[in-house]
């Protein structure tokens, strides 16, 4: 990483680059074996009272006194991915939205308070795109306000890591005490060569609508409320992969679920029973899926997996996914 200006540090950043992404360097120790320094790069969220914040990719801003300074420059935008189909976070963002829909929604400006009755956060949150129309700190109050009226916790969904993500605001809810709870990365993929992973597709059962038995298998809900069946069935087009289990099992080996969204297919609850893993039904179902998404005119891939989901991650890394950009989920505390 290169801070030298003729061979000196030097600090070529001001206020006036809030917005922007930087590359800094401060000193964090100054013992007797000699100045020790951190490097961040993420965007310059704010510069106040002689001290800056700098949001990186993690999404968790870092604070910088000026005095610890010893340099900084602005950097170009993220650079681009190098698999992959091209996509804008402003593209994503309401497709994988659409794919998780709440049983409720109120608009707050052009952000949207969306409710499920706690049944997973992607559909209790708030999508926080373009506006709210009244300054944050009122917004929050609100959107609080709103999740208690429903005996739920208030939480915003914001995103960092890509070209046009939101560092500002998530820094800003950081100010106002939201802290984050949360991370997932959302990874895209080419959709074909998924479809092409020699698996034995013949096992699997697709379906429209999701069953007694389905459920049984899926482990992200504490008890089966009926707006469980209403978020996993909202989307575009919905399918529903089943893997049956051996003679006596009581829920099947494995199953995923699929919306397609124009191009885009979105994979998620793709859960394999613990005496049936490691035998490539995480792929089978996967691969059931994106021929199926195929034949409807998808070409390109996405996913959310959390970021400490190491098993995940693998798998997906082997498909040919890669990280576009974070989500992350605020509370209020």
């Amino acid at each position: 990483m290169e801070f030298t200006m003729g061979g000196r540090l030097a600090v070529r950043i001001a206020p006036a680059d809030v917005g922007k992404r930087v590359s800094v360097r401060r000193l964090t120790e100054d013992g007797p074996q000699g100045p020790k320094f951190t490097d961040t790069v993420g965007v310059l969220t704010s510069w106040n009272d002689d001290v800056l914040s700098v949001t990186p990719k993690s999404g968790e801003s870092v604070r910088i006194a000026v005095s610890a300074l010893v340099a900084g420059k602005v950097v170009p935008a993220a650079p681009a991915r190098r698999r992959g189909p091209a996509a804008s976070f402003a593209e994503l963002a309401p497709v994988y939205a659409r794919a998780w829909q709440p049983v409720e929604s109120e608009p707050l400006g052009d952000w949207q308070l969306r409710a499920a009755g706690g049944f997973t956060r992607r559909a209790n949150s708030v999508l926080p795109l373009g506006d709210p129309g009244v300054p944050l700190g009122a917004a929050l109050g609100r959107i609080t306000r709103w999740y208690a009226d429903r005996g739920l916790p208030a939480y915003i969904q914001a995103v960092t890591g890509g070209g046009d993500t939101q560092e500002e605001l998530c820094a800003a809810l950081e100010d106002h005490g939201w802290r984050r709870e949360v991370t997932a990365e959302v990874r895209i993929a080419a959709l074909a060569p998924i479809g092409d992973l020699a698996a034995e597709v013949s096992r699997v059962r697709l379906s429209r609508t999701v069953d007694d038995s389905w459920l049984a298998r899926y482990q992200r809900f504490q008890r089966p409320g009926p707006e469980v069946a209403a978020v996993l069935g909202s989307g575009p087009s919905v399918w529903f992969a089943t893997v049956p289990g051996d003679a006596g099992d009581e829920a099947p080996a494995a199953i995923g679920r699929c919306v397609v969204d124009g191009r885009w297919a979105g994979f998620m609850a793709v859960e394999v029973a613990p005496g049936h893993r490691r035998k490539g039904l995480a792929t089978t179902v996967m691969t059931a899926l994106a021929r199926q998404a195929m034949d409807e005119g998808a070409s390109a891939a996405w996913l959310q997996v959390e970021t400490d989901n190491d098993a995940a991650r693998a798998l997906y890394d082997g498909m040919g996914f890669s990280t576009h950009h974070l989500y992350h989920h605020f509370r209020a505390v």
